[in-house]
């Protein structure tokens, strides 16, 4: 199966890279701007990457930064409003807790300290960038029709950035608050040892005991509804469109329910968490190079979370991709070694819970004494009404996110991330740079959020991992429940991120990460890392694989990357084996599954057979295992939970625990067969997994169903046919749509850098009218790539179109 899937995928990139496939070169354009020193040539490849050529660092920097806002203006307002806290002003009331919990956690540090923690010269890449990202806001200003139709319909125009925009905490990956409070309340529910049995902690045994200070009942309210607010994916409705700009109301009025239907867009990267990334040493390669490949998982969305670009300037020569937001690269190679990312967890968030003076509730006990909160008045504009004047109060250990003022309580975050250094994903910067492991674990050392599993694999033939993040070191308790605030419940510093796990030259010759717990067992910090991690099944998968004996080729590891074997089907399948059913379609389905080979592909009957049935038997697992008094607390039953209870059945399933284990099995299959008749007819060969009644990933433009046919075709992408599903490597998550996975895919070859691969979804460009929209999916999607060509002269070969930026 990967040596066919190998040869499919090496086909499709050697497709994408044929002169034939290359479209005709667009003219030389040139823009005037204000603030550069010299000329800077800007590329576009035919994938729509922008090759970025400055004579000066930042005159680069500049023109990322007016680059990435060319193609993502209204992503880019979307990122501005959410960090100072103005959507209220657009959308109205409902978002004004957005804005209050904004502006709660905003960071209020020295901000030349805060930029000069990324990189030495931090503050003049970062102001570099944001000249840049206003150059082409103002250029906007003088001709509107530039201008994407977003702010049309919502009656706006984008503001102007500032360094504080861009050093926002708001888009980050940022702790486990809202895991803390909710196994709190499940532990209240249910009692420790059982939320032990129901979650897959590791190491196995926290300490989740909670201090009889706490009272435990009034953890119910909503305590994290500030903090929530701020994090949560904004979501348009029809009363934020301008009616007057539509002439035909009974075009508004289906534009209104297409909104009302689709109310998902501006995702812009919502929380859909997972990633792949390994780095091969140059003994298990072909060419006797290192390779690095990463594939983070994110939600799939138009445009995408991930932007590729190539930097090339004095001291700069680094490609890969990032969030378009920000300055630098996150995931890329600079001609010395390549590094990738994946989520290594890290709790760095703390509930505290403060009595408050009766008297005076602004006063919270701290030790033997009352300690005053801090008080920052606000004033937040809001669509249709006043502006709301508030109160953002602080104590000792951060805002303020809840007052009971009934009960003299008070809840505050304390939150690492808001130290110096907590903007996400900017210390790439110095990554950017490195020029070996040692200069990399260096860098690394300034990345404290999110928490990550850093790879990196260098031409000199050295392969490393890293976790990074900023990790509380507490001394007496787990961090998994909320603490009194009263002065007994205190961080010891953070552990120095060099501190955390790291590993250099392995002698396995591979080192993968895939979210999953890889922390040594008797690693002597364990308070300063997390206990709740991924399901395995996608690293077990990478490390069967890598560590087959073979020499890997790049066509290896593409094919490594979109790979669907499920090892959860494996487990399950056999279990299955001699449990025959009445029914002759039920049996025929099952012999389906006893002779599959455990790939999720596309167009497999027994893969569409196989997660009908894994998905009822996971609901049912869930429904057996969690008692209703918790399901909103501990969530359904994890994978590795429910194989572990069907392999060693206990008294859930009844007096014999063995025949209530196999008839649920059976019990389960029928369900999901009945499920696939619903769902796709009684003709089992239509049963194929993928398909766009089944398995398919598609991303509508919210305005789709309030358009004619033609330009419907225009904004939405998709559908097309997908494989895979959570459990695979190649991660399709989102049930029958797929809504999270790899937008973004980077291979690098650190023998031949032109030989470098990636893929992305679905376009560069958030412009419809751009060709660069979606032009990317069906490769996607087909899980192929394009080439990720570094040197000059590769370039030039499939240069798509040139832009000069010149000075007014």
């Amino acid at each position: 199966m990967i040596e066919k899937r190998s040869m499919q995928a090496l086909l499709i990139a050697v497709l994408a890279a044929a002169p034939g496939a290359i479209s005709a070169q667009e003219p030389t354009t040139t823009h005037r701007v204000d603030g550069l020193a010299s000329p800077v040539e800007i590329i576009r490849d035919r994938w729509g990457i922008s090759h970025i050529y400055a004579e000066t660092e930042e005159d680069l920097f500049f023109a990322q930064g007016y680059s990435a806002a060319k193609d993502r203006l209204f992503q880019f307002e979307v990122w501005r409003r959410q960090t100072n806290g103005t959507v209220a002003e657009i959308l109205g009331e409902r978002e004004l807790r957005r804005d209050i919990g904004t502006r709660l956690f905003r960071f209020r540090g020295d901000i030349r300290q805060e930029m000069n923690h990324y990189h030495p010269r931090g503050e003049s890449i970062i102001t570099s960038f944001v000249r840049g990202v206003n150059a082409y806001i103002d250029e906007t200003e003088r001709n509107p029709r530039l201008l994407p139709m977003e702010f049309e319909l919502l009656g706006i125009r984008p503001g102007k950035w500032t360094p504080e925009t861009v050093i926002s905490r708001h888009q980050g990956l940022l702790g486990n608050i809202v895991q803390e409070l909710n196994i709190a309340r499940a532990v209240t529910r249910l009692g420790e040892d059982k939320v032990k049995e129901l979650l897959p902690f590791s190491p196995a045994n926290p300490n989740l005991d909670m201090d009889p200070v706490i009272e435990r009942e009034l953890l119910f309210d909503d305590i994290l509804g500030l903090y929530n607010a701020f994090r949560r994916t904004i979501r348009f409705m029809p009363g934020d469109l301008v009616a007057e700009d539509r002439e035909d109301e009974d075009d508004l009025r289906l534009l209104e329910t297409a909104l009302e239907s689709f109310n998902e867009f501006a995702t812009f990267g919502a929380e859909a968490i997972g990633s792949n990334n390994w780095v091969v040493s140059g003994d298990r390669t072909v060419t006797g190079y290192p390779i690095m490949a990463n594939d983070p998982h994110r939600a799939q969305s138009v445009p995408s979370l991930r932007y590729w670009v190539h930097l090339v300037g004095p001291g700069w020569n680094v490609i890969g991709g990032g969030e378009p937001e920000i300055p630098g690269i996150s995931i890329g190679h600079n001609g010395y070694g390549a590094w990738g990312l994946t989520v290594f967890a890290t709790d760095g968030e703390d509930l505290y819970v403060y009595e408050t003076n009766p008297a005076n509730p602004d006063e919270y006990r701290y030790r033997d004494h009352w300690e005053s909160m801090t008080v920052l008045r606000e004033t937040i504009p809001v669509k249709g009404r006043a502006p709301e004047t508030v109160d953002l109060k602080y104590t000792r250990h951060g805002p303020v996110v809840y007052e009971d003022r009934e009960n003299n309580k008070a809840y505050a975050v304390r939150a690492a991330w808001m130290e110096i250094g907590g903007a996400p994903y900017l210390a790439s910067l110095r990554m950017n740079q490195a020029r070996s492991w040692e200069e990399f674990r260096d860098a690394c050392s300034y990345s404290n959020i999110p928490g990550e599993n850093m790879v990196w694999a260098d031409r000199d033939g050295n392969i490393g991992w890293q976790a990074v993040g900023i990790a509380p070191i507490r001394r007496t308790w787990s961090g998994l429940v909320p603490v009194p605030g009263d002065g007994r419940y205190e961080w010891d510093g953070y552990l120095p991120i060099k501190a955390k796990p790291h590993v250099l030259n392995p002698p396995s010759g591979f080192f993968a990460t895939a979210n999953n717990d890889l922390v040594p067992r008797d690693y002597p910090h364990r308070d300063a890392t997390g206990y709740l991690w991924s399901d395995p099944s996608r690293w077990a998968r990478l490390n069967e694989v890598l560590g087959g004996g073979k020499l890997h080729s790049m066509a290896d590891m593409m094919a490594l990357q979109t790979d669907v074997v499920s090892l959860p089907a494996r487990t399950l399948v056999p279990m299955l084996r001699n449990l025959p059913a009445n029914d002759s379609r039920i049996e025929r389905a099952r012999a389906l599954l006893l002779n599959w080979n455990y790939a999720l592909d596309a167009e497999s009957v027994a893969a569409g057979v196989y997660v009908a049935w894994e998905r009822r038997l996971l609901r049912n697992m869930s429904d057996l295992m969690v008692p209703p008094s918790a399901r909103g607390y501990v969530g359904s039953y994890g994978m590795s939970k429910a194989i572990d209870r069907l392999i060693a059945p206990g008294a859930e399933f009844g007096d014999n625990p063995i025949a209530g284990r196999d008839s649920l099995l059976l019990a389960t299959f029928e369900q999901a067969v009945g499920d696939l008749r619903h769902k796709l007819g009684s003709n089992m060969e239509r049963w194929r997994y993928g398909q766009e009644a089944y398995k398919h990933a598609y991303i509508r433009h919210p305005l789709s169903q309030a358009v004619d046919e033609e330009m419907r075709r225009r904004l939405d992408v998709g559908p097309a046919p997908r494989g895979g599903n959570s459990f695979t490597v190649n991660n399709t998550g989102g049930d029958d749509n797929q809504t999270s996975g790899a937008s973004f895919r980077f291979i690098v070859n650190t023998g031949d850098w032109d030989t470098s691969v990636g893929s992305a979804n679905p376009g560069q460009s958030g412009d419809p009218d751009s060709r660069h929209y979606r032009d990317l999916f069906d490769l996607w999607a087909n899980d192929g790539y394009f080439p990720v060509f570094y040197s000059r002269e590769k370039v030039e070969a499939v240069a798509g179109g040139r832009m000069v930026l010149v000075q007014w």
